[in-house]
C-alpha cells in the first residue's frame, strides 16, 4: 500500500515473529473471501462428485482452521489411511435444523441467497470509490443490485427462505413482552413476509397485527387468519396502530428515507390515545465485543455495495429520531447478537 500524504505510517520496532505473524493476517484478509465461498461448498449446500472429494476434504480442512467445523482424525482400518471427520461447532450448529421443540431453523439457506450479490457488487468497489456520484446504488453495483433486488420478489422459495432466516429471533422478541419489547396494545403493523407478526399474534392473542408491504408481495401471501395483510407503501402511508414493528428493515435505506418512513409511523401511533411507539431491531454500532463489532462492519458494507442504506450508531438513530418529530427512545441490545432493541416515542 502506497503512503498517502495525509495517512502518516508510524515506524514501529517488530521481531521476526511478529512479522512474519503479520504477513499471515495479510494473507488472511487478502483471501478472506475464500471462506464465505468455501462455506456455500459444503455437503449440506450441494452434492459432491467422487471425484471430487478430495477436493472436499482441503474445502474443510479450511473451515475447521477458521473454527466452523472441529476435526478428528478417524484411525483406518488395515492398509486404510486414517481420515478426517469433522463435527459441528456452535457457529456451524447454526447451519442445520434443530428438530427438537422449539429448536431453530437454520439459516444456510439465507447465507447462500445474499451472498452472491454482495459479493459481486464489492468487487468494483476500489473502483468506484475513485469515481464521484452517490450511494451504492450507483452505476458500479447497479447490475449486482438489480439482481438482488429482483431475488427479493415474492417467490415462493424466496420467501420460506427469509422465513426460516427470520425465525432465529422470535423466541427473543416474546421474551421481550415482559419487559416492553413487544407492544402491548391492540393493534401494531409489521412488513414483510409476517413471521414475526405471526409470533407476536400467537404468543398475544388479544393484539391484531397488520403486516403492510408492497401490493406485488401482498398479493402472493396466504391468508391464515393469524395476521392481516395490507398494501402499500411504508414512505407515503402507515395504517392507525398502537405500534409499529421494524425488524432489519431501516438499514436498507437512506437516512432520508428512514426520516419519510419514522414520520408516516408516528403519524400512525399518534392517532390514539395514549400515544404508541414504534420498536425497531437493528444494529446499533459499537458494541464492545470484537467479534460483535466485526459482523456489524461486514454488515455496514453489505448496505454499502448492494442498496443505499447503512448500519448505525447511536448518535445517527439519535437524529434520525428527532429529525422525524420523536422526543424519547430507549436502546436496549440483544443478548449475543449483533442487534439491538430500540424503542422510540412521540
Amino acid at each position: 500500500m502506497a503512503q498517502s500524504p495525509s495517512m502518516p505510517v508510524l515506524a514501529m520496532a517488530t521481531t521476526s515473529a511478529e512479522l512474519i505473524q503479520a504477513e499471515a493476517e495479510l494473507w488472511c484478509h487478502n483471501f478472506g473471501y475464500l471462506k464465505s465461498v468455501a462455506l456455500r461448498c459444503t455437503p449440506r449446500a450441494v452434492p459432491v462428485a467422487a471425484s471430487k472429494r478430495p477436493c472436499l476434504s482441503r474445502i474443510m480442512a479450511l473451515l475447521a482452521a477458521s473454527g466452523l467445523f472441529r476435526e478428528e482424525t478417524v484411525p483406518g482400518d488395515g492398509a486404510a489411511a486414517a481420515e478426517p471427520c469433522y463435527h459441528l461447532t456452535t457457529a456451524s450448529r447454526l447451519l442445520v435444523d434443530d428438530d427438537a421443540k422449539g429448536g431453530r431453523n437454520c439459516v444456510s439457506q439465507l447465507f447462500t441467497l445474499c451472498s452472491p450479490f454482495y459479493f459481486t457488487a464489492s468487487q468494483n468497489l476500489a473502483e468506484w470509490l475513485q469515481e464521484g456520484g452517490g450511494g451504492g446504488a450507483d452505476a458500479v453495483h447497479d447490475g449486482a443490485r438489480r439482481g438482488f433486488l429482483r431475488r427479493r420478489q415474492p417467490r415462493r422459495g424466496v420467501r420460506r427462505v427469509l422465513r426460516r432466516g427470520d425465525g432465529l429471533g422470535q423466541r427473543r422478541v416474546r421474551r421481550g413482552a415482559g419487559r416492553g419489547g413487544v407492544p402491548g396494545g391492540r393493534r401494531t403493523v409489521r412488513g414483510h413476509n409476517g413471521t414475526t407478526a405471526r409470533a407476536i399474534a400467537r404468543a398475544f392473542p388479544h393484539v391484531k397485527c397488520w403486516v403492510l408491504d408492497l401490493p406485488r408481495v401482498v398479493d402472493t401471501m396466504p391468508a391464515d387468519g393469524t395476521v392481516e395483510f395490507v398494501a402499500g407503501d411504508m414512505r407515503e402511508f402507515i395504517p392507525p396502530a398502537d405500534a409499529v414493528l421494524f425488524k432489519f428493515v431501516l438499514h436498507n435505506w437512506s437516512d432520508e428515507d428512514c426520516v419519510q418512513i419514522l414520520k408516516r409511523s408516528k403519524e400512525a401511533i399518534s392517532t390514539r390515545e395514549p400515544k404508541g411507539k414504534v420498536v425497531i431491531t437493528e444494529v446499533v454500532l459499537g458494541c464492545p465485543s470484537k467479534p460483535t463489532l466485526e459482523a456489524q462492519f461486514l454488515m455496514d458494507l453489505c448496505m454499502m455495495v448492494v442498496l443505499e442504506g447503512k448500519e448505525r450508531t447511536e448518535e445517527t438513530w439519535h437524529k434520525i429520531f428527532l429529525d422525524a418529530g420523536f422526543t424519547q427512545y430507549r436502546i436496549t441490545p440483544i443478548s449475543g447478537t449483533t442487534r439491538s432493541l430500540i424503542e422510540i416515542f412521540p
